[in-house]
């Protein structure tokens, strides 16, 4: 049985990390740690957690502990993950790794002086985005020329609701730190861009450079709450990522394009749709709904990582890197208006 601890006592530990681990066998969370008792002994009475405290170290010191799962505000990750590191324990990493490239070239510094603790980076990748891999490698859509992936919702504020709800406590109307530029350490790119950008990257590789747009339309902020990024692939196609926080709607597509045809997403299956004709520019494509074959949850994944003591295949700090600094030469780019590049390199691994 693998001991985990969670660092941040929020929504996302509450709605995500909590509930997803208590389907998991071979893991249970040991130890909570937040800011706030009437969350956290909430917490451990719904999630039947035996210790909670108010202080990292309090966590950190854990001899019990064999992993930690950062869920904190984002500009504490790249801190958080460091000291989790130096404990010598696994680490499971939430979105985004971290806000700044010298936090992520630090992060990577550390893991890969302690090969053997595995480092697991949300996002995690669905049953489509494995199956659409399987898919392009096999060239079932000949060339790939193109792809577009969205992912967009209503804001902090709906997310917030839902987070009070959960812990019965009185809504907040108009205090979140994802709108102070000064806690935040970005908008919507880094906040639900990040899904967006993950997906392409892990169907098309390696970002050469960055083209972007980032606006702030209706939200009461200075940081942006709608983006749009064009990514030039190094294996030549042109992609491109959406978001913003502008979409109570909820958006969350992903389409890629080849001189054979394309894969588009159609909730948890793939529809592959191939011309008709080569000749005749309205003939009727003709599509076939391809079922992905399940895959593991995150924390799951984690776990045959662990025991594999294999870092993950998609879900990795080389990957996690890659994507933050495409992350933040799309707000250079719009700063500098003009395209920005990209040196990093995303990794495909074994577990």
């Amino acid at each position: 049985m693998r001991n985990i601890g969670i660092l941040g006592a929020g929504g996302i530990a509450a709605l995500s990390h909590l509930p997803e681990i208590a389907e998991v066998a071979g893991m249970r969370v040991a130890h909570i740690c937040g800011r706030t008792e009437s969350r956290l002994r909430l917490l451990c009475e719904r999630f039947s957690v035996p210790r909670y405290s108010t202080k990292w170290s309090d966590l950190l010191d854990d001899p019990t502990l064999d992993a930690v799962i950062v869920a904190l505000p984002h500009p504490l990750h790249a801190e958080a993950g460091l000291a989790v590191l130096e404990r010598g324990l696994h680490l499971f990493m939430q979105k985004p790794l971290c806000t700044t490239l010298a936090e992520a070239d630090r992060l990577v510094a550390a893991s890969e002086m302690r090969p053997r603790q595995v480092v697991y980076c949300r996002p995690s990748f669905s049953a489509v985005v494995y199956e659409m891999r399987r898919q392009l490698a096999a060239g079932a859509i000949g060339t790939i020329s193109g792809a577009l992936a969205r992912h967009s919702d209503g804001g902090p504020e709906v997310y917030y609701a839902e987070v009070s709800d959960s812990f019965n406590e009185p809504r907040v109307e108009d205090e979140f730190w994802f709108y102070d530029a000064d806690r935040a350490g970005g908008g919507a790119l880094l906040d639900m861009g990040v899904y967006a950008i993950a997906n392409i990257v892990a169907l098309l590789g390696k970002v050469e450079s960055v083209t972007a747009r980032l606006r702030t339309v209706a939200k009461p902020t200075t940081l942006e709450d709608t983006a749009t990024v064009i990514l030039d692939m190094a294996n030549g196609a042109l992609a491109t990522a959406e978001t913003g926080w502008c979409d109570p709607a909820r958006s969350s597509c992903l389409r890629v394009h080849g001189t054979a045809g394309k894969l588009q997403q159609a909730d948890d299956s793939i529809a592959c749709i191939r011309p008709g004709s080569y000749e005749r520019e309205w003939a009727a494509p003709i599509s076939e709904k391809l079922t992905p074959p399940p895959v593991l949850n995150q924390h799951a994944e984690w776990l045959v990582c662990m025991e594999r003591g294999e870092q993950p295949a998609l879900s990795n700090l080389w990957t996690a890197r890659h994507i933050t600094e495409v992350m933040l030469a799309a707000v250079a780019s719009n700063k500098q208006g003009r395209r920005v590049p990209v040196r990093s390199q995303p990794r495909a691994l074994g577990c």
